[in-house]
């Protein structure tokens, strides 16, 4: 076997697993009948799938002679943006309203929820 012959294989391993992983979250997209659930398949598992379909384009670039790392750049920006924009959407679902009510915190009652502490409030009526 040689070298090109191992790279085609990698390559259409590669793509074979991104495609798995697009499609499971394409599935997920479908499925999944809440905003806040449908948001977790794309994001997650749409990553990884793009991953390794770019993995198998820089592998196949090499493999024919003509090396090119544009896609480390994709790579890196998708990676950076995927889970930014996801909080964002998530962010925006809780604060319509639009999904379940988060469940109350142990300790604190302004922990990870939309409640503000009563001296913050004192505080932004006399500012304003």
């Amino acid at each position: 076997m040689t070298a090109q012959i191992i790279g085609t294989y990698i390559v259409s391993l590669s793509l074979i697993i991104g495609s798995g992983f697009a499609l499971v979250g394409v599935i997920g997209l479908l499925k999944f009948n809440d905003p806040m659930t449908r948001l977790h398949a794309p994001t997650k598992v749409g990553t990884i799938g793009i991953g390794m379909l770019l993995v198998a384009s820089i592998i196949h670039s090499f493999d024919i002679g003509q090396p090119s790392m544009h896609e480390l750049l994709i790579m890196a920006f998708l990676f950076v943006t995927a889970p930014i924009s996801a909080n964002f959407i998530a962010k925006v679902n809780i604060h319509r309203r639009a999904c379940d009510a988060l469940p109350p915190p142990a300790g604190d009652a302004t922990w990870s929820t939309l409640n503000a502490p009563a001296i913050d409030q004192e505080t932004r009526s006399k500012s304003t």
